[in-house]
């Protein structure tokens, strides 16, 4: 199946009550360990890339290591999404390299660090908007600001400073309505990267009445939840046990995950745990064979160990084995979908 825009995935874990993972990627390895675990469990899949991730591995590598995967997998339905785009700039350029979906978070501000306003924040999502509607492109936006800083990404906010920076359920409905974005990235207290949360969190840090509250207005609204990696404390030993220093922490528990699922979260982003499987298959490699130098040598097992994840994850919010209903809709399909929401 061709790279098909997110929306149509979207509209189907909608329609079917689950939840899609978003699987960061930057290499072919990372790739082919989402598509693993896509065809071990017929799961739809949304793999994304940051402006980091564009930068490190080139867009036109990035563009046909996707192609190579729709080519390779012709049964399961792939978007290919810009993750935390900047400015319209940046959307616009991953539409033109080929990207099914784009997220303009107008949250920050274009140097991705500083707190925009309400009225910025809409004037570039609804830019956007009206650019990418008219390819057929899907667009998410954000409202409010998520804690912490990932590839160079995010307010570096505490994990108390990001509860003054929720996401309010009032407003959410004026934002979707005013510029006509098709997902919504919520802030409920989480945070980008591994360090989230001091201890295990409680609806005081971890605000899913925020989620909840929402979905009661909005019902049709497609949240997104950002900084959802639940950081397992087994992969967080493998590192250490191997010679990593990963300090205590704790993600988003998997069960607050599919509370939001149950109430309209659609699309959820998934980093930080792929990293630490990564990482400690590596360390783990290294440390058992001291004379291995064929990259091939680590590269499997770090690839194995992210599909597990996939997996899990897949498994988890409820998308496996449902690569098949997924309807079969082009950019172009999209085009006459939009225009007839706006004619």
């Amino acid at each position: 199946m061709a790279l098909i825009p997110m929306r149509v995935l979207l509209d189907h874990a909608a329609e079917n009550g689950y939840g899609v993972a978003a699987f960061n990627v930057n290499n072919m390895e990372q790739i082919q360990a989402i598509m693993t675990a896509a065809r071990e469990t017929d799961s739809p899949v949304i793999v994304q890339a940051s402006r980091g991730a564009r930068s490190y591995s080139d867009d036109n590598y990035l563009r046909h290591l996707m192609l190579a995967a729709a080519e390779l997998n012709p049964n399961i339905p792939i978007a290919m999404h810009q993750d935390h785009g900047n400015s319209p700039a940046t959307c616009i350029s991953a539409i033109e390299m080929g990207f099914t979906s784009v997220m303009m978070d107008g949250s920050l501000e274009e140097d991705g660090k500083t707190p925009a306003s309400w009225d910025y924040n809409v004037k570039v999502t609804r830019e956007v908007v009206q650019y990418a509607h008219a390819r057929g492109v899907t667009v998410e936006a954000e409202l409010g600001c998520l804690g912490g800083i990932e590839d160079g990404q995010g307010a570096g906010l505490s994990e108390e400073e990001a509860q003054d920076h929720l996401t309010d359920p009032e407003e959410a409905g004026q934002f979707v309505a005013e510029t006509g974005c098709d997902a919504l990235a919520v802030a409920i207290g989480t945070s980008h990267g591994a360090y989230k949360f001091k201890k295990k969190p409680t609806g005081k840090v971890l605000r899913m009445d925020v989620i909840r509250e929402i979905h009661k207005r909005m019902p049709d609204c497609h949240m997104v939840m950002h900084g959802s990696s639940s950081v397992p404390q087994e992969l967080i030993d493998i590192i250490n046990q191997y010679g990593g220093e990963i300090p205590e922490t704790y993600g988003v528990p998997v069960e607050d995950i599919q509370e939001g699922i149950r109430n309209g979260v659609r699309k959820i982003n998934v980093d930080t745990d792929n990293r630490l499987a990564i990482t400690g298959a590596i360390r783990k490699a290294f440390e058992e064979n001291k004379a291995e130098f064929d990259p091939r040598y680590y590269l499997k097992p770090a690839r194995a160990a992210m599909a597990e994840v996939c997996k899990a994850r897949m498994i988890a919010f409820g998308q496996a084995g449902h690569a098949g209903g997924v309807a079969k809709k082009t950019l172009e399909d999209m085009i006459k979908v939009y225009d007839m929401q706006t004619a």
